[in-house]
């Protein structure tokens, strides 16, 4: 990574390990962090003991910096010719604002790169044994914000609209919002039964999970106290979800150093699996 430039590296979905090698890489040569609050508390253990931290994220009650702020604090480190890393949850172009830094730093003449991350719409739903898309039950996969007011009107209308896409749907920042949610894509025509779930810290050993139905998934996350930071799977992949996770679980349980590709053994012919119509 070479003097005043900047890396806008995705820290992956929470569990450290699934960092890219590239992203620890330039993470390990880095003067300047600016990092955000969620997925990149364990990563900072990797930077030089020399390196400036500069705490970027928003937590409940804190603001932190406006996007204003961290796009000028990325130009005034580099400008002052240190080697600046941007560290972002997840993947910083997948509702991580990494669009808006990047064209800042465009417009300000800074050298970057942008370094992808695991995002966690995939990840998340992946490590509970849910794969968002499955032959036979979705051949798309939608990914949306439910970070603004779904009370707005123009929310609401975007909510109907994507309430008859087919496929598996999958909601980031949702939590706060997701009753209002959830009834808009019912009023919008998506089935009230509708397999749905919650995932609390996913990848990590936080992990925390809710299975119910699109009409009772808010109702559930509140009974079970399950919020932020969440990633919420609606479709029928869902109920895929307990089948495949219970034979992650007991290989790890088996083996902890084993990937479970030799030893996993999973009796198929007495569990139900949707979509599967034979061998």
């Amino acid at each position: 990574m070479r003097p005043g430039t900047v890396a806008l590296i995705g820290a992956g979905p929470g569990d450290p390990e699934l960092l890219t090698i590239r992203g620890l890489r330039l993470l390990e040569q880095a003067e300047v962090v600016v990092h955000d609050r969620l997925g990149t508390e364990a990563l900072l253990a990797f930077v030089s003991d020399t390196c400036a931290l500069v705490d970027a994220g928003k937590a409940p009650g804190r603001h932190g910096m406006t996007q204003d702020q961290i796009s000028d604090a990325l130009i005034h480190h580099a400008r002052r010719g240190k080697r600046v890393v941007r560290l972002k949850g997840g993947d910083p172009f997948v509702f991580g604002r990494g669009g808006e830094e990047a064209l800042a730093l465009v417009e300000a003449g800074i050298a970057f790169q942008v370094v992808p991350g695991v995002s966690s719409a995939f990840a998340v739903p992946a490590a509970a044994g849910i794969p968002v898309t499955h032959r036979g039950l979705a051949r798309t996969v939608t990914i949306a914000s439910g970070h603004d007011d779904p009370a707005s009107p123009a929310a609401r209308e975007r909510w109907r609209a994507l309430a008859p896409v087919p496929g598996t749907l999958v909601l980031l920042m949702a939590m706060s919002n997701l009753d209002q949610i959830s009834r808009a894509l019912i009023d919008g025509g998506r089935a009230t039964d509708e397999p749905a779930a919650a995932i609390q810290w996913g990848t990590t050993a936080e992990e925390r999970r809710v299975t119910a139905t699109l009409g009772t998934i808010a109702a559930a996350c509140d009974a079970d106290g399950l919020g932020n930071p969440a990633v919420v799977v609606i479709g029928p992949v869902v109920a895929l979800g307990e089948l495949v996770s219970s034979a992650m679980r007991a290989t790890v349980e088996d083996d902890p150093g084993d990937d479970g590709r030799d030893n996993l053994e999973v009796d198929v012919q007495h569990h139900h699996i949707p979509g599967r119509t034979g061998a």
